[in-house]
């Protein structure tokens, strides 16, 4: 991370709150008669639709981590990217640092503002992103904005590490952040959600899931910074039960 994100570090105990329950959205009903066949969509069905969230890009959803890939991501980070990469380098330090980052990056694309996104978001992604937000309504725009002490779990999915044929090698992070908006006001007022949050029903639209990859060359003698090249969020209870 580079650092002014590196200087941003605060250490936070997470709560992992209990399964959600998925449930599909109603179904549109046809309704037959002699007359041409009419849909009918009441009001309650587009509020619904303008608070559901869709992916930004395509990218399988990450929701809970792997017990496989936890024991992997522990021996690339203590035995391959802290020896051979960077000395200094903490998978834990990492995790607090990329929350000032989802921080900066959600807040421009709420904004729409891709000018702000540039050095920290890969081109390629920037472009993506902004053909995604541009068919999202003022409504759904509202939802990207994440503050970092919203985030109540965070953990890294999967770490990568990758060589190609000039002895090129980067270090790839995905991650996943459990969002609970409002959660920093709640404790401020000593109003803490119950641990069964994720099955309460009024809490289900305040509720988030962030997933982000970012990537960093660690070529000997280049200079780089974490980039990001994934960005996705959505919510847990819009995600259709397979």
């Amino acid at each position: 991370m580079n650092i002014a994100i590196r200087r941003v570090l605060a250490r936070q105990t997470f709560r992992l709150c209990d399964s959600y329950v998925i449930k599909s959205l109603p179904k549109q009903v046809l309704i037959t008669s002699p007359c041409p066949v009419i849909q009918f969509r009441n009001y309650s069905e587009e509020k619904m639709e303008t608070r559901k969230l869709p992916q930004l890009m395509e990218f399988p959803p990450v929701v809970w981590p792997s017990f496989i890939k936890y024991i992997k991501n522990w021996m690339f980070a203590n035995f391959i990217i802290r020896p051979y990469f960077d000395q200094e380098f903490s998978l834990n330090e990492f995790i607090e640092a990329s929350k000032h980052a989802v921080q900066v990056v959600s807040d421009a694309l709420q904004r729409s503002d891709f000018k702000a996104l540039e050095g920290l978001v890969e081109k390629d992604a920037i472009a993506a992103l902004k053909s995604a937000i541009s068919n999202l309504s003022v409504s759904q725009r509202q939802l990207l904005a994440i503050e970092k002490d919203d985030i109540f779990y965070a953990f890294p999915y999967q770490v990568g590490v990758m060589f190609d044929e000039s002895d090129k090698r980067w270090v790839e992070i995905t991650m996943c952040y459990h969002v609970l908006k409002g959660l920093r006001q709640m404790k401020e007022t000593g109003d803490l959600p119950p641990v069964s949050l994720g099955v309460q029903p009024e809490y289900q639209d305040k509720i988030f899931i962030l997933n982000y990859r970012f990537i960093r060359e660690f070529t000997k003698g280049v200079e780089d910074s974490w980039w990001v090249n994934i960005v996705n969020h959505f919510q847990p209870h819009t995600i259709m039960k397979k």
